[in-house]
């Protein structure tokens, strides 16, 4: 079978929202998809293929040095057709797992099992040696236990846990193969994550939730995440940059649930970078040229996706657009050293109890000096990792305005990081109402592609596959799916030199 016609199953399958099987039969039955992927009438041309044949292309494309190229063969025409400009806006969304999440003591019985399945027969026997518990570790599920009672609870963990270390203790300092070393590493991560020892010797389970806590032997990348404060959830986020004049998918991503959304920044912003270089070496180019730009259709497609865009008086350069979730210190200062122009919300200052914040302070950084409301001033000293402190110390004694800044008897301590200067200016600058309106009408648009990338439950919202690296494929190929269809409603067409979309 052709990997074109494959290629084209895959993404028709991800536009419908199909199993493997139902894509197979309806390339098989259904004269849309044999024209879509140019095998015609069943006179000619292969009539099927088994549904096997979709789950090694995609693994196949997963082991390729190129495993986004069908995402990117769809961004390749919309910047042939003009329709990818310099401006990009990113967000992420929750990806809920595919598995369900484990508590502690199915945690540490299924790496135990994990484990014993990963090792050759003679390794497991000396394994199973140590395990002390009346338990063969084979059937899957919690063990049965007195669930009412906390004692029978709490020597069940202890139990547990105490197995777990001596399976670790047989293959401590042994070479052993890489299946094994997974499941080792697994069996520690769960056994160290949840429980603690109590001064009596016993293990118990902590009253806290561990830092990127493994919920789950069956897909040990996911974690737990939140969205905000009252949303949470299991799995991954998936992470999107979109051209928001076009609304086309340009780059994708996918990170556990506990990762940051501005931390896939840089990823997302990849292609982003390359199509700013090389617009900014088409314009020398066109200033070294007496007779003006390059008008011809197939010059390079990013330098005519900018031209695309130039006429409409608003093209200051590149720019980025995100919620507050990009507006770190941190990602202003990545976006300024892309050279794009970072139109990211960044939270205002606040201050406990509702009392003055510091953007009520005047911080004159290169004086080293803050400068409270009530005209008092104190030094800046800085540290060596960048960050400073103005401690006012007796200067709050007999200010009139203590009660309103500061509780402490110590006087009010203004911090600064290093990325203050960048913060600062950006705040100001996000009062402008000409930046709001300017982002208002951008950065709502990717919110626009997350719900119709996400409007199926199973393979959108909630993943079908296990493993990080699957889910970001499928999510990867969702996006292309979602891009053939926005270039169709773009009246994107093939002529003789080239893409073109319909006049607006």
């Amino acid at each position: 079978m052709p990997p074109s016609i494959v290629a084209t199953v895959i993404v028709l399958q991800k536009l419908g929202g199909l199993s493997d099987r139902e894509a197979v039969e309806r390339f098989t039955y259904d004269a849309r998809w044999r024209y879509a992927a140019g095998v015609g009438g069943w006179d000619r041309g292969p009539t099927g293929f088994a549904h096997t044949v979709l789950v090694d292309m995609r693994a196949r494309l997963r082991a390729s040095d190129d495993p986004d190229r069908i995402k990117r063969a769809t961004t390749e025409v919309a910047a042939d057709a003009g329709l990818l400009g310099l401006k990009r806006a990113l967000d992420s969304a929750p990806l809920f797992d595919a598995v369900a999440t484990m508590d502690t003591v199915t945690l540490v019985r299924s790496a135990i099992r994990g484990l014993l399945r990963a090792c050759p027969s003679q390794l497991a026997a000396e394994v199973r040696a140590v395990l002390e518990r009346d338990d063969d570790y084979v059937a899957a599920g919690k063990p049965p236990c007195d669930w009412d009672d906390a004692e029978a609870r709490e020597q069940l963990v202890d139990a547990l846990i105490r197995d777990g270390l001596a399976a670790l203790g047989v293959l401590e300092d042994r070479e052993l193969p890489a299946g094994v070393i997974e499941a080792v590493e697994l069996l520690a991560t769960v056994v160290g994550q949840d429980v603690e020892r109590g001064g009596d010797g016993v293990f118990r389970i902590a009253r806290k939730v561990a830092k990127d806590r493994v919920i789950s032997t069956v897909d040990p990348q996911a974690r737990h995440g939140h969205k905000s404060t009252a949303r949470k959830f299991d799995g991954y986020k998936g992470h999107v940059a979109v051209d928001p004049d076009s609304e086309i998918i340009t780059q994708t991503a996918v990170t556990a649930a506990n990762v940051g959304d501005a931390e896939a920044t840089e990823v997302l912003l990849t292609e982003f970078t390359v199509a700013c270089a090389q617009d900014a070496a088409a314009d020398g180019d066109d200033a070294d040229r007496p007779d003006g730009p390059d008008t011809t259709h197939n010059g390079e497609a990013v330098a005519g996706s900018r031209n695309n865009h130039a006429d409409d008086g608003n093209d200051d350069g590149p720019r980025v657009y995100g919620d507050a979730a990009y507006g770190s210190g941190q990602n202003l200062a990545l976006l300024d050293k892309l050279g794009a122009d970072a139109m990211t919300k960044v939270a205002a200052a606040t201050a406990p109890g509702g009392r003055l914040p510091k953007d009520r302070f005047d911080i004159d950084l290169d004086a080293a000096t803050v400068t409270c409301p009530a005209g008092q001033s104190a030094p800046l000293r800085f540290a060596a990792n960048g960050h400073g402190v103005a401690a006012f110390g007796k200067r709050c004694v007999e200010c009139p305005l203590r009660q309103q800044c500061t509780a402490s008897a110590r006087g009010r301590n203004v911090n600064v990081g290093p990325y203050e200067a960048l913060l600062a200016a950006a705040r100001a600058r996000q009062q402008d109402p000409q930046w709001q309106a300017d982002y208002g009408a951008n950065r709502p648009k990717v919110e626009r592609r997350l719900a119709y990338l996400l409007r199926r439950w199973h393979g959108g919202r909630r993943a079908r596959v296990r493993g990080r690296q699957r889910v970001a494929q499928d999510w990867d190929l969702n996006a292309a799916a979602h891009n053939l269809a926005r270039l169709a409603v773009l009246g994107v067409r093939k002529t003789a030199i080239g893409w073109h979309a319909a006049a607006a």
